[in-house]
């Protein structure tokens, strides 16, 4: 109970607040910019490109290891046969000639390992020379420096490919510091991949120097990756800037294809909030079925169910006025008996008949309190109702075998017209669909003479059931086969009592039929001469 109470204090909901952004807008944005982010990263942890170029600059360095070391045995090879070996002048003007123009350095090693000659180390007027490549300088561009720079910043924290060992250079360093010298020692060719502080690579070959089969030293070349490395930043640039005008297009395009959705859908809950708070003005549903989509079917179907909400309350608020007319009736009946009743007391006959038409008001209060009642459950009981197939043959024969044995008046009779091996199966409430049969039943007993016949009767016409009652009374009133089910019309036979009937019936049977997605109409049976024989109601249900 308390909860109850609770709840049935509480305000109504005040208006929804409306969101700054939208959060479908985000939900269509997030999977798009996420899918080609995926797409721009993956270019980071792809190397298939960048192990090509290194992979071709070795191949590169072992064809030039291989010339140079050739020239090597030809022409700087000195001795008698048997004890042959490198002339150390001779090798270094060689490896002069032939590196100094390349981006390579060449290093020369005796059969010993000790290092001969280097192309590093160029002796001219005396002194030393150390030649070492200095970086491009910056390309100017807005654009392409904002890029470069977050490439910069970007590529050292992300995780990185194949660890390569470092490569560690000391002065005097021989060539048993290399595993790739040993092996041309041997008469193989190595190679060998490791890299700098700076995260650039060394890439290094050596071969044989080897006159006649006979290894007399070996040939190490060696270059760094730095061209190698432009290449890839050159192309990660270039695919950068792609994705980010793919990704501005991206964005344009799903925030339109948000706008197209989320704002339309924005004005559809404005609207229905506006509907709920619902002050003044009644507020209609935007139009939007020239979109020809899913969201102008929401706009119609949401139109089509305010209208239907409007109507039903129209329907509440007419139903609310003609209860109170109805209601009130009777009542002012009963204050006028009891006033009269009180200045009776000294005329027993009239204090009787004054008692008399009191109860009879009571009795036309409680059937009509009755009948609103259960016109008022109608609409909430088919909507929670679970409807189930229905026989609507065995339906009209347990009817009619209901009023042979109680309720029918005698000089009565009821004939049941149902086909044999025909189906008359609806999807429906029975109790419901029951009341229809009874209702109108009922209304042909009352309009019945004595002697007369009512006929139930079934066919099927395509998918639809129809039911046919018909009675032999005096018929409806020309113009009056819609009116008669209208609330509380009353159109009685002639010497019944006033009262006796709460002017629902009809109008409750239409209310179930149109809830079974059915129709109901009346009309009157003609003759050959065009004479009224009695009423017809026809019910068709989908079957």
């Amino acid at each position: 109970m308390t909860a109850r109470k609770g709840a049935a204090k509480r305000g109504p909901r005040p208006p929804r607040r409306r969101r700054r952004f939208s959060t479908l807008t985000l939900r269509i944005l997030a999977p798009n910019v996420v899918a080609l982010g995926i797409l721009a990263g993956g270019v980071f942890y792809l190397d298939q490109y960048r192990d090509g170029l290194l992979d071709e600059r070795i191949a590169s360095l072992q064809v030039q290891a291989e010339i140079m070391a050739g020239a090597l045995g030809e022409s700087a090879v000195v001795g008698p046969a048997g004890r042959r070996e490198l002339d150390t002048a001779l090798a270094r003007n060689i490896v002069s000639r032939l590196v100094v123009p390349t981006r390579t350095r060449a290093r020369v090693y005796g059969t010993g390992g000790r290092i001969i000659a280097d192309s590093r180390e160029l002796i001219a007027a005396g002194r030393l020379v150390m030649l070492r490549r200095l970086p491009p300088g910056d390309a100017g561009g807005t654009m392409s420096e904002l890029f470069e720079r977050a490439y910069d910043w970007l590529l050292p924290r992300l995780p990185q490919g194949d660890r390569f060992p470092p490569y560690v250079e000391l002065p005097g360093q021989g060539g048993e510091a290399y595993r790739e010298v040993g092996e041309a020692l041997l008469g193989e060719v190595g190679g060998a991949i490791r890299s700098l502080n700076n995260g650039s690579l060394v890439l290094t070959v050596a071969v044989p120097v080897q006159p006649l089969r006979r290894v007399v030293g070996a040939l190490m070349l060696s270059a760094d990756s730095n061209d190698i490395e432009e290449r890839v930043r050159q192309t990660r640039l270039a695919i950068l800037q792609v994705f980010a005008v793919a990704l501005a297009v991206t964005i344009l395009l799903s925030v339109f294809l948000a706008g197209t959705i989320a704002r339309p859908l924005q004005r559809l809950a404005n609207a229905a909030d506006r509907i709920r708070q619902w002050r003044g003005r009644r507020p209609e549903i935007p139009d939007l079925t020239r979109r020809q989509d899913e969201i102008g079917e929401l706009s119609a179907v949401l139109g089509e169910m305010t209208h239907a909400l409007y109507a039903r309350m129209d329907a509440i608020e007419t139903f609310a006025a003609d209860v109170a007319h109805e209601i009130k009736n009777p009542l002012s009946s009963l204050r006028s008996a009891l006033e009269t009743a009180a200045r009776s007391d000294e005329d027993p006959a009239r204090r009787q008949q004054l008692l008399a038409l009191m109860a009879a008001d009571v009795r036309r209060l409680d059937r009509l309190i009755s009948d609103i009642t259960n016109a008022s459950r109608i609409d909430a009981e088919m909507a929670r109702a679970a409807t189930e197939p229905v026989d609507l043959a065995a339906l009209l024969r347990t009817i009619a075998e209901l009023y042979e044995e109680r309720l029918l008046p005698a000089g009565l009779r009821i004939d049941l017209d149902i086909p044999e091996r025909q189906d008359f199966i609806v999807e429906g409430v029975s109790g419901r669909l029951g009341q229809v049969v009874d209702n109108l039943v009922s209304n042909a007993v009352s309009f019945s003479p004595h002697g007369g016949c009512i006929r139930l009767s079934l066919r099927r016409d395509g998918d639809m059931v129809e039911l046919q009652v018909d009675d032999d009374g005096p018929g409806i009133q020309p113009g009056r086969e819609e009116m008669i089910f209208e609330r509380f019309h009353t159109q009685r036979p002639g010497g019944e009592s006033f009262g006796q009937h709460s002017g629902l019936g009809l109008s409750i049977c239409r209310q179930i039929t149109d809830a079974h997605a059915g129709t109901i109409r009346a009309e009157n049976r003609l003759d050959a001469f065009d004479a009224v024989q009695g009423a017809r109601f026809v019910v068709r249900l989908p079957a």
